[in-house]
């Protein structure tokens, strides 16, 4: 899903070096920057307002470490990374494997739409907490030397994360190259600050049985566990990222870097920040940095706050690709998306959302002020988020001819996991927890909007579409003149007269000497091959249809597209720079007369609908070369 330079992508084939140091950067920055504020959280609800005792600290150190391990390790690197779409993970990917795109309403592949773009919702939600806890956490370090510098965390985070919404406009092919070198670095040092620790108290290892984190739960009231669960939860938030990049680095790439790099990193530092509170209970209001050495605490501010930035810029991106392939396959507007080089994969811009996470981004962080508060409105999304992918990840596993008593063991028993931390992370939903539920909710609400919306529009097309029939009597009989030159008329549907068509006939009674009638088909496949790109089909001398079809992981030109045609001799005789394309234009009339959504919904996607990037341009079709007609539609 992530946005990355092309010499950081790769498959298990190609260089897995490199795409395992690549997929540090890309896949674990987020939690690779969990360290700065997870086992703090988890500490301070183990205390429960008293005091920190020896027992608290190795049961907490031990629950994150079988979080990481059961949760990450298990259930996404081993067992969710098989759930590939031709290579490409992600929720996005799991629907189209369902095939819940084009399910009928009121069918069970309908409702695991809903289902699933309620979870795609939750990662927008996601996407803009993460930078600001992140960054936030990272800055709070200077408070350890200067508690003097406290009024200045806030505006220190606010211009850091300014700044990063700034230069995505400009591409991040710059810092996604040094992306993986940096956060090998700072798995390196988070290695080497937990040893150090460990050192120190090395009977903090006793906490590698399960029992302790198993004893020390169940010996707390039912509120304190929750709230134990909910903060250590907070140490595997960013591990979805591993399945949603997938198609980036490979499947192989993504575990080596969690088995070889990230996990041993995790888990050195997790036990050496509990060896530092088991002799130190003081350092709890920051142990990440009191684990290092004072002289060392600037320096590593600096650092952890290029990391976070790094852990911040992956999300981001994640979020113009998942924006991206939302649109492609039909569940949100059309929009400016800017791709900011021609030498990279999947680098996009997409101006809207940059703006818009930019608000939930910076809104968060005046909203809460310290991490400590925003680690009440971090972990509910991810965690809803997680479960819901557990659950269609179950159901592609059956379609797959999976053992169902299999599926049910072995997926049931992880999705058991899910609930209970989402329940857990569900008692801060007053504390902030609902701050991404309502960013993830009025997602969830313009998806669906926008959803049925097109399905009405689309239907309000039919009834109005002529059939080909009508179209030949028209060519054969009724147009006797035709216009020199070549017009390419864009179609909704490979099937019948485009309203354009239509409309141009009924006011100028001629047609062109050649009439290519385009229709662009988004398969449920991440990318389509150049040789499958175009399908051909002659109506009569003279009108021919073209179905071009792409992949949701792939950005639909219809330029580029005919001239694939044409190069592949597909459509012999065409000039492309003297082709008149024309497009119809639609203005959506809301009314209660025909039977569809409530009115204001209707109104809702009508102002979506006016407000889409136009078809010329998203379609990249030469705007010199474009005339509209006008349509209005109800519905």
């Amino acid at each position: 899903m992530t946005a990355i330079p092309a010499a950081a992508s790769g498959d298990s084939n190609g260089l897995p070096t490199a795409a395992t140091i690549g997929a540090l950067g890309v896949v674990y920055g987020d939690i690779g920057t969990s360290p700065l504020y997870a086992l703090k959280e988890a500490a301070k609800a183990a205390t429960h307002g008293g005091a920190l005792t020896h027992d608290a600290v190795l049961g907490v150190v031990s629950l994150i470490l079988w979080a990481l391990i059961l949760i990450i390790s298990v259930k996404y690197a081993l067992l969710i990374l098989r759930a590939d779409n031709r290579g490409e993970g992600g929720i996005v990917a799991l629907l189209a494997l369902l095939s819940a795109r084009n399910a009928k309403p009121g069918t069970w592949r309908a409702q695991l739409l809903l289902v699933g773009l309620i979870g795609a919702a939750l990662l927008y939600g996601d996407g803009a907490i993460t930078p600001a806890i992140s960054v936030l956490s990272a800055v709070e370090g200077l408070k350890v030397d200067a508690p003097s510098l406290e009024h200045l965390v806030v505006p220190l985070t606010i211009a850091i994360l300014v700044g990063l919404f700034f230069v995505q406009s400009k591409g991040t092919a710059f810092i996604g190259g040094i992306f993986g070198p940096v956060m090998l670095a700072w798995f390196i040092v988070l290695a080497l600050l937990g040893i150090h620790g460990i050192v120190r108290a090395p009977q903090v290892l006793a906490a590698l049985s399960p029992l302790y984190a198993f004893e020390f739960l169940i010996h707390q009231n039912f509120h304190v566990s929750f709230g134990i669960l909910g903060a250590a939860f907070l140490a595997v938030t960013g591990g979805e990222a591993m399945y949603a990049d997938m198609g980036h680095f490979g499947r192989i790439p993504i575990r080596l870097a969690w088995f070889g790099v990230a996990l041993p990193a995790l888990v050195l530092n997790y036990f050496g920040q509990a060896a530092l509170l088991i002799t130190n209970p003081g350092a709890i209001d920051n142990p990440f940095y009191q684990l290092a050495p004072d002289l060392l605490h600037y320096p590593l501010v600096a650092f952890a706050t290029v990391a976070t930035v790094i852990a911040s810029q992956a999300i981001i991106s994640g979020v113009f690709s998942l924006t991206q392939q939302s649109i492609q396959l039909g569940f949100l507007p059309r929009m400016q998306i800017n791709h900011t080089t021609s030498h990279a994969i999947g680098q996009i811009y997409v101006p809207l959302v940059n703006w818009l996470l930019a608000a939930g981004t910076l809104g968060a962080v005046f909203a809460f002020g310290t991490s400590d508060a925003l680690a009440g409105a971090y972990g509910i999304a991810v965690s809803l988020l997680m479960a819901i992918t557990t659950l269609l990840a179950a159901l592609v596993a059956l379609q797959w001819g999976y053992s169902p008593f299999i599926v049910v063991a072995v997926n049931g028993s992880f999705f058991v996991i899910d609930c209970i931390f989402f329940a857990a992370n569900s008692i801060k939903l007053f504390e902030g927890g609902w701050f991404p539920l309502l960013l993830a909710a009025v997602v969830a609400f313009l998806m669906l909007t926008w959803r049925s919306g097109v399905r009405l529009v689309e239907s309000a097309r039919a009834r109005l579409r002529q059939p080909e029939e009508d179209l030949i009597e028209t060519a054969v009989n009724k147009c006797h003149t035709r216009l020199p030159g070549t017009a390419v008329f864009l179609a909704s549907a490979p099937h019948g007269v485009p309203l354009a068509l239509t409309q141009f006939v009924k006011h100028n009674h001629v047609l062109h000497e050649r009439v290519l009638l385009v229709t662009v088909i988004i398969e449920e496949s991440p990318r389509i091959a150049d040789e499958d790109r175009a399908e051909v089909i002659e109506i009569i001398e003279g009108i021919t249809r073209v179905i071009l079809h792409y992949g949701f992981m792939q950005y639909p030109t219809i330029y580029d597209g005919l001239r694939l045609a044409c190069k592949q001799e597909k459509l012999p005789g065409i000039d492309l720079d003297n082709v008149t394309y024309y497009i119809g234009r639609e203005t959506i009339i809301p009314t209660d007369e025909v039977a569809g959504m409530a009115v204001w919904r209707e109104t809702v996607f009508a102002f979506l609908q006016r407000n889409a990037e136009r078809s010329a341009a998203f379609f990249g079709v030469p705007t010199k070369q474009v005339v509209e007609f006008g349509t209005e539609i109800e519905i």
